[in-house]
């Protein structure tokens, strides 16, 4: 019998790991100055924006900038129940959020009016969402996500009381198909569901966090038919608008097989406001909740959303478009294939998987780390080729490879 490797563990953090307790922001009994409070979060804010064009490790595109839609910070817009279901309150921003939820439909291979969606916090509620989606379907499934899968994945199973299985993935960090189909066929044999198989919930990864690989939905889904019925969600947070672009076409919408997926909003895009969406096919929706007192349908995880982050998303994508994103995209991979060729020639061993954003190399010294924001994992450290990063922040990084000594 194969045995399943153990979920990933997080390693002990020194106290130098924290986040200090500040006691110049605490909170006491007595109103404080709103001046020298206002000045302090501007001052914050200032050195925010200092440190943005060194964030090259993290996926957040910073190029936004909103501060003409300031207005919309002094009124409350609360997205109460499902995007298209009228509510009491009548305070919302649900139109925004439905034609957010459009693009993203049409970018994922979907008509709108063939799925349900709302905005989410991230990525991690989309998982999150689509796994109980599932669960719904194939109560008796376990998961079967790559070893690249996010490590959200194992908070949400176990939220949600479902059995994970890891499945090893390849030398380009895609799950292995092969190592899957093993998987499903054994537990299919472990647990027979009157003659069929338990089925099989399958986690796809599109753009993984630290390799930036595709996983092939259509040879998942294909594969994992041998525990029985099959559902796939795709975590696309990363990765999904820019599959969506890839020349090489990547496998990984409702188009290839899909039953949901998610996608981040600050992520490519950019907002103030970390969002994401979450798409699932409209015939495997639940039954919409609801309460009097709301007057509004619900099939969300947290009935009430952010019109805000709503509102944001709308002017971001209006003045984008298909067309604008697919610039947008193609002008990362571009700038992606730059820093592979700029790593090599500093001798940093870069590494990439096709149409991906996200370019690995040899980790580097600690400062070289904390001074660029690199996100690493054992000996790999990586980029993301998001908008706000550009050729001299790359060249910027390079020279200190070279150099090796502090600036």
């Amino acid at each position: 019998m194969l045995e399943t490797p153990a979920p990933p563990t997080v390693p002990t953090r020194a106290a130098e790991d924290t986040v200090p307790t500040d006691p110049h922001l605490h909170i006491g009994q007595q109103p404080s100055d709103p001046g020298a409070d206002t000045k302090k979060l501007l001052t914050w804010a200032q050195d925010l924006r200092a440190e943005q064009p060194r964030v090259l490790g993290f996926p957040g595109a910073l190029d936004f900038d909103f501060s003409e839609l300031g207005p919309m910070l002094c009124v409350f817009a609360n997205n109460v129940g499902d995007p298209a279901s009228l509510d009491a309150s009548a305070v919302h921003a649900k139109a925004f959020e439905q034609a957010v939820i459009g693009f993203f439909a049409e970018t994922a291979g979907a008509a709108p009016e063939d799925v349900y969606g709302y905005l989410t916090t991230g990525g991690s509620e989309g998982i999150l969402y689509g796994l109980a989606t599932a669960r719904r379907h194939l109560p008796h499934a376990r998961v079967y996500a790559s070893d690249q899968a996010h490590y959200s994945v194992h908070k949400a199973a176990q939220l949600l009381g479902l059995e994970v299985t890891t499945v090893a993935s390849r030398e380009d960090g895609t799950m292995d198909p092969a190592a899957l189909r093993m998987h499903t066929f054994v537990h299919r044999r472990i647990r027979p569901r009157l003659g069929r198989g338990p089925g099989a919930i399958v986690l796809a990864t599109t753009g993984t966090t630290m390799r930036g690989a595709y996983d092939d939905v259509t040879a998942l889904r294909r594969v994992a038919s041998t525990a029985g019925a099959v559902y796939v969600h795709a975590d696309a947070a990363l990765g999904g608008l820019v599959a969506a672009h890839a020349p090489s076409r990547p496998a990984w919408s409702f188009e290839h097989g899909a039953d949901s997926v998610s996608m981040s909003g600050h992520k490519i895009i950019g907002s103030p406001v970390p969002c994401g969406v979450v798409l699932v096919r409209r015939e495997l929706v639940t039954e919409a909740a609801g309460a009097e007192y709301v007057k509004a349908t619900d099939r969300t995880l947290g009935c009430s959303r952010s019109g805000l982050a709503a509102m944001l998303m709308w002017s971001a994508l209006r003045r984008l478009g298909h067309d604008g994103m697919r610039q947008r995209i193609r002008a990362g991979l571009e700038m992606a294939d730059y820093a592979t060729r700029r790593l090599a020639s500093v001798g940093a061993n870069p590494r990439k998987p096709t149409d991906s954003l996200v370019v690995c190399f040899d980790r580097p010294e600690p400062w070289i780390v904390d001074r660029w924001h690199l996100a690493c994992e054992g000996d790999t450290a990586h980029i993301v080729t998001v908008a706000h990063v550009g050729r001299q922040q790359i060249d910027d990084l390079c020279a200190d490879l070279a150099s090796g000594r502090r600036p």
